[in-house]
């Protein structure tokens, strides 16, 4: 798990894919978090990324750098607690402006039943399950 984090964290930028009826929808991301050992993401309950994992929390994101990349694939559940909130916000204090870990928009969200796959042009693809 540390390995996947520390990849994307790395990478700064990554890639969430979500889907909205029967269209692929896909946005940048930056904000990664292991917390008791689960990948985290976040984003404000307010926008259609949030709706769309609600009606199918089935998602993929994708990071690269270096030459290689990594996919992500699974579920992404919801964690209402304040301390999922505040231990992301923590290591993203310049969300702290327009979220709070006691807000009624705020929302985290943790990997659930998910395979992460390292790949490159020049190595064969390491798929590793997340626990």
């Amino acid at each position: 798990m540390n390995e996947v984090y520390e990849f994307i964290k790395a990478a700064g930028t990554y890639y969430l894919a979500t889907v909205e009826g029967d269209q692929p929808r896909v946005r940048p991301f930056g904000t990664i978090d292991l917390f008791e050992d689960k990948l985290y993401i976040q984003t404000g309950k307010i926008k259609s990324v949030s709706r769309q994992i609600e009606a199918n929390p089935k998602v993929e994101l994708c990071a690269f750098k270096d030459g290689k990349w990594l996919r992500v694939s699974g579920e992404l559940v919801r964690d209402e607690r304040v301390e999922a909130k505040t231990h992301m916000l923590d290591n993203y204090p310049e969300l702290k402006g327009m979220y709070s870990a006691t807000d009624d928009n705020t929302e985290v969200l943790y990997f659930k039943n998910a395979t992460a796959t390292f790949s490159s042009f020049t190595e064969a693809p390491r798929t590793m399950t997340l626990h």
